[in-house]
């Protein structure tokens, strides 16, 4: 049969609204399972009329689902919160290695993956997060646990609080620390800190927090931006908490204070990439970068983005150093940091 060129131009039509419809969607497997973020999808579709479909789990949940579902997976991109299990999504093949000149000069060399044999890069760091200790005030002074260190000092028998060894948040401390001391002090470092417990680990971070405040222990390990959330809050019940303990970023005489991130990449499977790699570049834009650090008291890992964040500048006083270390470097290093952790009883 053959088509009038009237009705063939009608079909021609619906073929590209139809190719134009499925151009406008963006699916985004997250562990980034904060409420204020919400405000960065609908601007970012606002912007583009791209429809973002987002599907919530934790960073091991979708690491498994990619998997599960091989070639067939919707997925085009996935933010994850850890650098270890970024790093450790690269090895598994999971990511798509993209070039983006956007996203090559706003993100620092030590934010990302290494680049592909392809040139490519498999994901970016989009911001970070401080790994701080937190400390009864009135027990001891800053420069007691000015270090990570010193948190295997004899000095804290019993009064360490600290969350799993193997959750992703410490294995990527435990990483670092790996590259600055070597596994031997290291591995002694960590059988320091299992001896100094004043619990089993247990809970998030905010129950590190609070159990410096309540005394169940002197000191506690925890991102920064758990402190800075209950800082800003208006339960009184939080101030409560703020007004008994103090915070210190380990280590500026040294290496510097460890900084994890969150990140983002286009999976491998994607069938919308370029909407992907837009979404990516968004979130390396100024505006975005702002909203991670007042949405969700992160710091920006853009270069030279400033912001506002009154919880943040008061931990810090405005300007702290932090660790340079590649963070590919600290993921690699995650396999080797659970065995320590498997021998020394860290739990």
């Amino acid at each position: 049969m053959t088509l009038s060129p009237s009705l063939l131009s009608i079909v021609c039509l619906l073929s590209a609204a139809s190719a134009l419809a499925q151009d406008k969607v963006l699916n985004i497997y997250s562990a980034r399972h904060y409420p204020t973020d919400e405000v960065m999808y609908s601007d970012f579709t606002k912007a583009t009329g791209i429809k973002i479909n987002r599907v919530d789990a934790d960073d091991a949940g979708i690491l498994a689902r990619l998997k599960a579902e091989g070639a067939a997976s919707p997925a085009d991109v996935i933010l994850l919160v850890d650098a270890a299990r970024l790093w450790r999504a690269e090895v598994d093949g999971l990511f798509l290695p993209i070039k983006s000149a956007k996203l090559d000069q706003a993100i620092p060399a030590n934010l990302r993956a290494k680049p592909a044999d392809s040139g490519g890069t498999a994901w970016f760091g989009l911001s970070t997060r401080a790994r701080v200790v937190v400390y009864d005030k009135l027990k001891y002074s800053k420069t007691d646990v000015d270090s990570y260190e010193k948190l295997a000092d004899a000095k804290f028998k019993g009064n360490l609080c600290i969350r799993s060894g193997s959750h992703p948040y410490n294995l990527s401390l435990f990483g670092a620390m790996t590259e600055h001391l070597g596994p031997q002090k290291t591995e002694a470092w960590l059988k320091g800190l299992v001896d100094n417990m004043a619990r089993s680990p247990k809970g998030g971070d905010t129950d590190q927090i609070k159990g410096v405040a309540s005394g169940e222990c002197g000191v506690a390990i925890t991102n920064a931006y758990y402190l800075a959330r209950m800082m800003r809050s208006s339960n009184p019940a939080d101030k409560a908490v703020t007004d008994k303990i103090s915070v210190v970023f380990p280590n500026q005489t040294s290496w510097g204070t460890h900084m994890n991130v969150a990140g983002g990449a286009v999976a491998r499977h994607a069938k919308n990439t370029d909407n992907a790699i837009s979404f990516l570049e968004y979130l390396a834009s100024p505006g975005a970068q702002n909203h991670f650090a007042n949405g969700n008291n992160e710091w920006p890992a853009a270069k030279g983005v400033s912001f506002d964040n009154p919880a943040l500048k008061a931990m810090t006083g405005g300007n702290f150093k932090s660790e340079l270390l590649p963070i590919s470097a600290v993921g690699m290093n995650q396999i080797k940091v659970q065995q320590m952790l498997d021998r020394v009883g860290f739990k």
